[in-house]
Formats: C-alpha cells, sequence, structure tokens
C-alpha cells in the first residue's frame, strides 16, 4: 500500500551515534580500511549522500558511520567479510566486503515515498573519541560561517587556532598554536609540506578557501611520517576532488574596503575512474584607505592570480589511486604613504612606500596502491616541487627572495599479524634552494635531508591505542639525529577518552623570511655568529608535552561536549628573535630557558534545537631567557575568551533555509616590546588592556544551487590607536610599524554570494 504523504522529514538528532566510530581514517592511500560511499536513491532515482549511517561488521561490535559526504572508512576485519548498513527509514542491507573499496552503497527507503527529506545535524567542527592523536577536523561547512577568502581567515570562528596581525602595513595574518608562532607549525596540504620558507608569512592567503575540503588541525608533535619540523602543532589542508566534488562552482565577494574577490572551479569527469577540475582565484583590492589619518594606507593596494589544475584517478577494483596537481600564482601588494607613486618608486623624496611582488609555481602528485586480496596493506608515493620567487623593497630597504624546493616520501603500510598491529615505514627525501638579498647582501644556503622512518600502532578498538614513531635523518647542515614521537589515547569510561603525546621537532630558521615585518622598520640587524650553518645560527631543538581529555555526553537528550588540555614546549636551543631594542632587531641561540605553557578548555552544546553553542578559554604562559633577563613573549595575550553561536533554520527539500552566527573574541593584556629609548612621542607603555572583537554573518539560501551572505568583522570597531610609530618620519631611525597589538582596520562589512550546479552523475545513479 502506497502511503500518501506529501514529504517525509527524518531528522539525526545531533551526534547521535549508534556504532561508535572505531578506527579513524588514515591517508589518501587507503592504509589498512575498507571505504566506500553510502548515496540514497528515491522513488525517481536521484541520488543523494546519507550522513550517520551506521555501519558494522557481521556478528562485531567494530563500527563507523558515514561522515557529511556519505563516506566512511571501517578497519579491515578478520572475523568477517559481510558489512552491514542500517539507517533510520531505510531498508537494512548486507554487503559483502571483498575489496577495499566498496564504492557507492545504495540504500532504498522503507516506505516508497512521493518525497524525503533528510535534516542533518552534525558539528562541522569534530573530535573523535578513538583517534590517537589530538585532531580537530574542520570541514569546509564551517568555514562558509565567515568570509573565509583564504586559509588564513578559515579560523575566524575556530578556536584551535589564534589568528593575529603580523604589523600596521602589509595586512598579513599569522596564525599561532600553544602560544608559538607559525614556523613552529608544521603545514601540509595533503600530507605534503606547504607553506615554509619564502611562503611563511604569506603562504596562508595563497590557498583559497573555496579550495579547501577540509582542515585537519594537530596538537602537539606530529607523525614521523610527515617530517622532522613539527614542533607545536601541524595543520593538513585537504582539497576538494574532482570525482566527488559538483561540476560547477562560482563565488563573488565585495566588502566597504574595496577588496573584490572571485572564485570557481569546474569539474569534469572522463570516466568513472579520472576526472580533471580547474580551480581558479582572483582578488583585487584597489581602494585608498586612511582612516586613522597618519597617512598611511591602512590596508595594501593587492592584485592576486591564482589557477590550479587537478587530476584524480581512482580504480577501485584494481587497487589504485593517484593525484596530480598544477599550480601557479601571481601576488602583489603595495602599500605605504598615501601620496607615493608606485609606477615611479625612484622619484618618491621623502615618501615612503613598499611593493611585493611574488611568482609561484607548484607541482605534485600522489600515486598509491592497496592490495586487492590484502586491503591492510598498501605502498605510496608522494611527490611535491615548488618555486617561489619574491622581489620586495620597504622604503630604502630592499629585500628579494628565490626558494626552490623539492620533496619525496615513499611508504609502505602492513599489519603485524593482526589488524590490531599495524606499521608504516618508507624513507623520505626533501631538497631546498634558498638564495636572499637582504639591503644588497646575499644570504644563500641549500638544505637536503634523507630521512628513514617506522611508525608502530596498536589498537584494540575500544580502550586503548597508541602509535610510536621513530625517524632518523641525514641532513647536510644539521648532521645525523633521531625524532622520537609517542601519542596514546586510553578510554576512561563510556565517551570519554584520555589522550597524552610526546615528541621531539627540530628545525633550521629562515630568519628574514619567517619576520619580514622587520623591513616595516628602521630596526638595524644584529645576527649573533655562533658558527652555525643557518646565518651564522644553530638549528633549533624542542620538546613538546602534551594531555588532553574529551567526553560526550547526552544532556536533555543532546550532546554535549567538553574538552581541556594542557601542552608545554620546552626549547633545548632556540633562535631568540629580541625586540626588545628599539632600533634593533637582534637574532641569536637561546642561551637558557625558553617555554610555552598552553592551557585550553572548550564546551559545545546545542542550547535548543538547530541553536548551537561553542565556548573556549585559553591561557598561556610564554617566557623567554634574552640576553639580559627572563621576559613574557612580547605581543601575546594573556588568555582568549572565545564564544560562537550559530542557528540555522530547519532544512527544506528545496533547499532553503536560513544560517546566523555571531562569533565574540576577547583577548586578555599583551606585554610589548621596550620603547623607553625612543623620544616621549614615539613611545608606547609596556603593556596594553585587552579588548573584544565582534563578527557575525547572516546566510540565506534561496535554493540547494544559490545562496548569498552578509556579514560583519570587528563591527564593535576596536582599532590600535597608534599603528605605525614616527609616522610622520618614516625615514627617522625611530620608525616602527612591528608593534601590532589589535586591528587596523575598523568595521568591515562585506557581500557575496555562492552558486553551485549539483547535478548528479549518471555513474552514482
Amino acid at each position: 500500500m502506497k502511503l500518501k504523504a506529501s514529504f517525509f522529514k527524518l531528522r539525526i538528532p545531533h551526534l547521535t551515534l549508534i556504532i561508535l566510530l572505531l578506527g579513524s581514517p588514515k591517508d589518501a592511500f587507503g592504509q589498512i580500511e575498507i571505504k566506500g560511499k553510502v548515496v540514497a536513491v528515491t522513488q525517481d532515482k536521484e541520488s543523494y549522500a546519507l550522513a550517520e549511517v551506521n555501519i558494522y561488521w557481521l556478528n562485531t561490535k567494530i563500527g563507523t558511520t558515514t561522515n557529511v559526504e556519505g563516506e566512511f572508512t571501517i578497519p579491515y576485519s578478520k572475523s568477517s567479510n559481510q558489512l552491514i548498513f542500517s539507517y533510520i527509514g531505510f531498508r537494512t542491507d548486507t554487503i559483502l566486503a571483498n575489496r577495499p573499496n566498496l564504492g557507492i552503497i545504495r540504500l532504498y527507503p522503507d516506505i516508497e515515498l512521493e518525497e524525503v527529506v533528510v535534516e542533518e545535524v552534525i558539528d562541522p567542527i569534530q573530535r573523535s573519541l578513538f583517534k590517537v592523536q589530538n585532531v580537530v577536523t574542520v570541514d569546509s561547512r564551517e568555514m562558509l560561517k565567515a568570509a573565509c577568502c583564504n586559509l588564513s581567515e578559515s579560523f575566524e570562528t575556530n578556536p584551535t587556532v589564534d589568528v593575529n596581525i603580523s604589523d600596521a602595513v602589509s595586512g598579513a595574518k599569522q596564525i599561532q598554536m600553544l602560544g608559538l608562532n607559525s614556523p613552529y607549525l608544521f603545514f601540509t596540504q595533503e600530507n605534503m609540506p606547504s607553506i615554509r620558507g619564502a611562503s611563511q608569512i604569506y603562504g596562508l592567503s595563497f590557498i583559497p578557501g573555496s579550495w579547501i575540503e577540509s582542515i585537519q588541525i594537530t596538537k602537539g608533535s606530529g607523525s614521523v611520517v610527515n617530517g622532522f619540523e613539527s614542533i607545536s602543532g601541524h595543520i593538513n589542508t585537504e582539497l576538494v576532488k574532482p570525482l566527488t566534488d559538483i561540476p560547477f562552482f562560482f563565488n563573488g565577494y565585495s566588502n566597504n574596503y574595496e577588496r573584490y574577490e572571485i572564485n570557481s572551479r569546474v569539474n569534469l569527469v572522463l570516466d568513472k575512474n579520472l576526472g580533471t577540475g580547474i580551480y581558479i582565484h582572483s582578488n583585487l583590492r584597489n581602494g585608498e584607505w586612511d582612516t586613522n589619518s597618519d597617512n598611511f594606507l591602512d590596508t595594501p593596494l593587492a592584485r592576486q592570480f591564482n589557477v590550479m589544475n587537478r587530476w584524480q584517478y581512482l580504480d577501485s577494483e584494481k587497487g589504485w589511486v593517484a593525484y596530480f596537481n598544477v599550480q601557479y600564482l601571481n601576488d602583489e601588494k603595495e602599500t605605504g604613504e598615501v601620496s607615493f607613486n608606485f609606477n615611479q618608486k625612484d622619484e618618491n623624496n621623502g615618501i615612503w612606500g613598499s611593493k611585493l611582488a611574488t611568482n609561484r609555481f607548484d607541482m605534485s602528485g600522489k600515486l598509491g596502491y592497496v592490495f586487492p586480496e590484502l586491503p591492510f596493506q598498501s605502498f605510496g608515493f608522494q611527490g611535491a616541487y615548488s618555486n617561489h620567487s619574491q622581489e620586495s623593497y620597504y622604503g630604502l630597504r630592499d629585500y628579494n627572495i628565490d626558494h626552490e624546493s623539492f620533496y619525496s616520501n615513499a611508504l609502505f603500510n602492513s599489519i603485524i599479524g593482526s589488524t590490531q598491529h599495524t606499521f608504516k615505514t618508507g624513507v623520505s627525501y626533501t631538497y631546498d634552494r634558498l638564495n636572499e638579498w637582504v639591503d644588497g647582501k646575499a644570504f644563500n644556503r641549500q638544505d637536503a635531508a634523507l630521512g628513514l622512518f617506522y611508525e608502530y600502532s596498536y589498537d584494540n578498538l575500544g580502550k586503548f591505542s597508541l602509535v610510536a614513531g621513530l625517524r632518523w635523518d641525514m641532513h647536510n647542515n644539521m648532521g645525523n639525529f633521531l625524532s622520537p614521537r609517542f601519542h596514546m589515547r586510553y578510554s576512561l569510561w563510556d565517551k570519554a577518552s584520555l589522550r597524552f603525546s610526546l615528541g621531539r621537532g627540530k628545525r633550521a630558521a629562515y630568519i628574514f623570511a619567517e619576520n619580514q615585518q622587520l623591513f616595516a622598520s628602521s630596526r638595524i640587524i644584529n645576527i649573533a655568529d655562533n658558527q652555525g650553518g643557518f646565518y651564522g645560527l644553530d638549528p633549533e631543538i624542542a620538546w613538546n608535552y602534551g594531555v588532553s581529555f574529551l567526553q560526550k555526553l547526552y544532556l536533555w537528550n543532546r550532546t554535549l561536549e567538553f574538552s581541556a588540555d594542557f601542552y608545554r614546549t620546552d626549547f633545548k636551543n632556540q633562535v631568540v628573535v629580541d625586540w626588545e631594542t628599539p632600533s634593533e632587531i637582534s637574532f641569536y641561540n637561546l642561551n637558557g630557558s625558553s617555554y610555552s605553557n598552553s592551557f585550553q578548555t572548550d564546551l559545545s552544546y546545542e542550547l535548543i534545537r538547530d541553536l548551537n553553542l561553542r565556548v573556549t578559554y585559553k591561557h598561556y604562559d610564554v617566557r623567554i631567557d634574552y640576553q639580559n633577563e627572563n621576559l613574557k613573549k612580547p605581543l601575546q595575550p594573556d588568555y582568549r575568551f572565545f564564544v560562537n553561536l550559530s542557528y540555522e533554520t530547519a532544512d527544506r527539500q528545496d533547499g532553503k533555509n536560513w544560517r546566523f552566527d555571531f562569533t565574540w573574541n576577547s583577548l586578555g593584556n599583551q606585554r610589548l616590546p621596550a620603547t623607553e629609548a625612543n623620544p616621549i612621542a614615539y613611545q608606547l607603555p609596556s603593556s596594553v588592556p585587552g579588548y573584544s572583537l565582534v563578527n557575525a554573518q547572516v546566510t540565506k539560501s534561496f535554493s540547494k544551487s544559490f545562496e548569498m551572505y552578509l556579514g560583519g568583522e570587528n563591527i564593535n570597531n576596536r582599532v590600535q590607536t597608534n599603528p605605525v610609530l614616527a609616522a610622520d618620519a618614516p625615514f627617522s631611525p625611530f620608525f616602527d610599524s612591528t608593534i601590532s597589538y589589535a586591528p587596523v582596520l575598523g568595521e568591515i562589512y562585506y557581500l557575496g554570494f555562492r552558486y553551485k550546479f549539483n547535478k548528479v552523475r549518471t555513474w552514482v545513479d
């Protein structure tokens, strides 16, 4: 009998998991899991992805659920070869798991209805109870809560990472984790190094937000598979995939400071195994704004063109998967005094200006193979090449850099007896050639490292798991050294996990590229020659220790999530960047103690239906032994308090709904670098009180294909009153734009739209 109904609504409770997720997704090569995608097939034979489908091995308690894209991975089970798929309102199905990639799994409604509408409430920021490392996964929905034009702006509503302003003239945003600057973070794109060296300051703006599928943020030392440089954390970005992405996407953005952006993605699927995509990003900022009347532009004039061609090959039956990317970027920034003529640089007598021109070429690829008869065994190869060229001047100072980099990594994955005991092993090779010109003086270096690594994992699929890794690197400038990493997870009780980690990181600082804001000042550069291999300095060494706790529970039929963590980083050797003398910046190796203590607690809860609250408090204690005394790290807030409220109306079948987001970010007191030696007019206080920033956005979806958004940043108009010291005398010894503790721009209001062409591909039906 056919049920007469105009539509049937099925609501999925927030983060309700009938079968807990046992096992974590691995990298792009599949590793030791069975994977696939679950779609619902409606009466008219259209298909759409199903989230939170319960999947488990027959006659076992080993299970998982699908993500928001309908995709899943589940550890291979030797005790059963049949997977059960169950979902409320749909027929339960059993599938023979005889290959590593099951492809598309179709579920049909229990009762054939004229229409089926699925409303999903899945947290776009996810923390797993079962991953060994303390990982926060941010999917593309979270990035839609803000303008999110590039990676540096993708963390505005995410409290895990702090976003800071590098200086008062360049407009660059930097991020911090655990109280340490971004050079101590390890950035990867699809698990290959991406933002380092020459791109350290501006590289975050080279990855458009619309290209990102998800971001994985790992606190503490990362895996030995990815390298030896990670100290405070690891941030990995996953890009959208041509075979699973929508055929066409277009986005436009503009704000009241005359910033304009367009983003577009076009995907072509040549057959069921091969797809390619063209991704385009372009931005323009041509408004000259000086709202504080200091005669300096509040934000640079800027132009960027960024294009990528991405290929994906996937043959599930034969076990092969491959990716290949080619990307080109051209980026220009012009800033300085309002009257500076950038077309006639040498004719601006007594007027200060700055220009940066960057050209970058990237090429990367992956190749992986999963043994069809042994889905727990695989091998893979990763390779990447980049060429980064930047020419820039800051007033009378020049800084040019050419950075050529090559990375390769070959790895093998298998088990030891059973899938509870797994290992990864492999070899990596990296090469960097860096040529810098600082005020006419050349600094050249070449780094080459050959590394061997082994990582063992144990997982009893419930109570306890650990990952222990060791890598040995042979570096032409740093010698031979070991990098141990250890991570452990223990389930204290139901839906509660305790984690512990420790690890050693080592890196060679790029002192100019990582501190480019120094050139927008009159500071004299002093480098203490320690007879080391990097600008005369020794490499940096640090140990990171961390403990974290995560509890998920149900309160009034809604999921409450609480987490707390504490991390400490101890430097055994550090390149100290000393800003404490107003007319100088000094670089020298640490002689004494330097540490960072970071404590963070998070709470998230659905207050009422569709109204979600996220609250975070972070406290920092970061201290450094300078040449004369032990001081707190400058421009580091004592604490951060973060509140985010988001509300979304029930999603209708036609895709029409509203989304509202509000973010309040409060920062504590900050110590400022010493300026007592300056004339009184150019002095700053020793510290500044805390302040708050307010952001908000409203999004209206008119259909499944089209939506518009209107938002504001720094709505409470909190700005730094004197961001440029000696702005009236930019060629004097007192000129300095590097002491930035608050925004330069006041209220920012923006408007944008997104268009998506969502035609279902024929082979999914």
